[in-house]
């Protein structure tokens, strides 16, 4: 009798890498795809008040508070000139609301006028930042704070932190 060697068959081990490296692109396709998708579909709205005109006259009108950064200072500005006719929107043709002190960003008058904004829209919270594309990322930041929160001194001379304008958007100027 002869033998016969067989050779176990050797079936192989699946390679899977491949496999996996497709499904790691998808995910962190589907992933990144879901953030641009989550960010595009936020749309402000409001609903329809329930009372006709009486309600609609009482109304505060919408602030949309704007502060833009420029080489020459702040720009201030609000929707419809609610607050003056000069602040309409900001407009580079006109002198800033706020200029440079001494080629320093003004940040002690900024918070001022945010105060000031404030007590005459206390239920407002939002303000868009706009920016020149030559201003630096610190000059930003500390816009932002300026906007967000102001220190305000009692009488007792203690101070104490009050919230401004801390719904933060940030959009281009041009």
């Amino acid at each position: 009798m002869r033998r016969r060697i067989r050779d176990e068959e050797h079936a192989g081990e699946l390679n899977i890498v491949p496999y996996l490296d497709v499904v790691v692109n998808l995910v962190m396709f589907v992933l990144l795809s879901m953030t641009g998708l989550i960010a595009l579909g936020v749309v402000n709205v409001s609903a329809p008040r329930i009372g006709g005109e009486a309600a609609a006259a009482a109304e505060q009108p919408k602030l949309l508070l704007t502060v833009a950064i420029a080489k020459t200072g702040f720009y201030v500005a609000g929707a419809g000139g609610v607050l003056g006719a000069d602040a309409g929107k900001p407009d580079a043709t006109r002198p800033p609301t706020i200029p440079l002190r001494d080629g320093k960003y003004d940040f002690v008058a900024l918070g001022e006028q945010m105060k000031a904004i404030k007590d005459r829209f206390p239920s407002e919270t939002a303000v868009i930042l706009s920016a020149d594309p030559d201003v630096l990322y610190e000059v930003l930041i500390q816009t932002m704070d300026a906007c967000r929160e102001a220190t305000v001194k009692r009488p007792d001379g203690t101070a104490e932190r009050r919230p401004l304008f801390f719904d933060v958007s940030l959009s281009f100027l041009g």
